[in-house]
């Protein structure tokens, strides 16, 4: 975003969103239209999110090209609020076109203005909104473009150029490391999985390292257990892997002073003569046995594999892990809401602070002892359905015996990864890029986990 100085000629007026919106166009003569925004009565970093992305998708609608935001507004709200800004600009404007070869980013120019903001902080803001679209761009992306490996590629790009280690582990090395629960739902396709790594150490001093592991599955048919309804939602699976790479990349842009590393797990669900069978007992990297159940469990057992990566060949010493893991997270919470599980109160407690910056939304789910009876199988050390409901919370549960007592948090993105319709003003229908705003935030202030 480049700064711009011109005095308006005229104004118009935008119709407010909710309490929150005072804002006018200022046509200029020759020069790019000029945008201000007064803050409302409720001025958080949601409204101002709302606000900027209500503004740019009217100037969008009205064919404006080239854009000045005035951001005296945003600047009341400090860091936070030029991430909003520029999260509400980005995400507002986003078009969902495509060509073969690559996203098209939005025809407008951006420039800034105003006071009370620094500009290397507003560069940083826009190095945030930058990666979540890239999220957007990859959940976007249809998935015959977007094999496995095509994705693990696409994702360790995201450190170049920057001080971020990348590696992309084959098929035949994860066999050589015994990583059998990817391996189980992988060899479904013949589109072999892989295993996208990206480390970022940002805070050498420190003995601390996050682990963030995404699931990464770029076409889920739910295998055997075969999904039914409309399957326009079987490529974006790979929502979370997506996330956890972009939070990296955000990171490191911003030079921040913690050490994170990225486990993204890539794999299909298909269905072929090599594709698991309900009833199956397979084995895993932490040596654990599973029941498999249902095939469409697919998500929880290539994130069992790779949470473990993250401890055993990564150290990290705190892990997160996020997935559009079940429909009942859907069911449940809508478009709106990211489901939480947690094992660790001071853990959660950070997240929910980050979410206030980022002005997305959480709820923490029940963890009770009782849940857990519900996937205890007599033929392995876990089942990956429930015996009797509470998908979401055991879907959960399975992961947190993968976590090796580790404090951990579990985001299910089911709902809020990919909206049909829109829900906030900076959202267009389609990919979100929910959850890499908070992380940042919340990963910026890894001293205090």
């Amino acid at each position: 975003m480049k700064i711009y100085h011109q005095e308006p000629v005229e104004a118009n007026v935008i119709p407010e969103v909710g309490d929150y919106l005072t804002a006018r166009y200022h046509l200029t003569d020759g020069a790019p239209t000029r945008i201000t925004v007064g803050r409302g009565a409720k001025w958080t970093p949601l409204a101002c999110k709302e606000v900027y992305g209500k503004a740019v998708k009217m100037a969008v609608e009205l064919g404006y090209k080239s854009c000045v935001f005035d951001l005296t507004a945003a600047a009341e709200l400090g860091f936070a609020g030029l991430c909003a800004a520029a999260e509400g600009i980005c995400g507002g404007s986003y078009q969902k076109k495509f060509c073969l070869t690559d996203q098209i980013e939005a025809d407008m120019d951006f420039y800034a203005d105003g006071s009370g903001w620094d500009a290397a902080d507003l560069e940083n803001a826009w190095e945030l909104a930058r990666s979540i679209m890239m999220v957007r761009n990859l959940v976007n992306c249809p998935s015959n473009l977007l094999h496995p490996e095509t994705f693990a590629q696409k994702l360790t790009a995201m450190g170049k150029d920057l001080p971020v280690e990348t590696r992309v582990y084959t098929r035949q090395e994860l066999a050589d490391k015994g990583m059998d629960a990817l391996l189980y739902v992988g060899d479904s396709s013949g589109n072999p999985p892989a295993l996208a790594v990206l480390r970022y150490t940002g805070a050498p001093e420190s003995n601390q390292r996050l682990g963030l592991v995404g699931k990464g599955v770029t076409v889920d048919s739910g295998g055997y257990s075969l999904k039914h309804g409309n399957l326009d939602g079987i490529k974006g699976d790979m929502a979370g892997g997506a996330a956890v790479a972009a939070t990296v990349h955000a990171l490191a842009s911003v030079g921040a002073k913690v050490n994170v590393t990225a486990v993204i797990p890539a794999c299909e669900n298909r269905i072929s003569r090599e594709s698991g069978l309900p009833g199956d007992v397979i084995s895993s990297f932490s040596g654990k046995t599973i029941e498999v159940l249902n095939t469409d469990a697919e998500g929880r057992l290539i994130l069992a594999d790779a949470l473990t990566w993250a401890i055993e060949e990564e150290g990290c010493t705190k892990l997160l892990d996020i997935a559009t893991l079940t429909g009942a997270m859907w069911a449940m919470l809508g478009f709106v809401t990211t489901g939480v599980m947690a094992n660790d109160d001071e853990f959660y407690h950070h997240l929910e602070a980050a979410s206030e910056i980022s002005g997305e939304r959480f709820w923490r789910m029940p963890a009770f002892p009782e849940y857990e009876k519900l996937i205890e199988s007599d033929l392995a050390d876990v089942r990956n359905t429930s015996k009797d409901g509470c998908g979401s919370i055991t879907a959960g549960l399975f992961l947190k015996k993968f976590t090796q007592d580790l404090p951990w948090l579990h985001l299910d993105i089911a709902g809020t990864a990919d909206n049909k319709g829109i829900v906030w003003e900076h959202q267009v229908p389609g990919a979100t890029g929910t959850a890499v705003s908070t992380l940042f935030h919340m990963a910026c202030h890894m001293e205090q986990l």
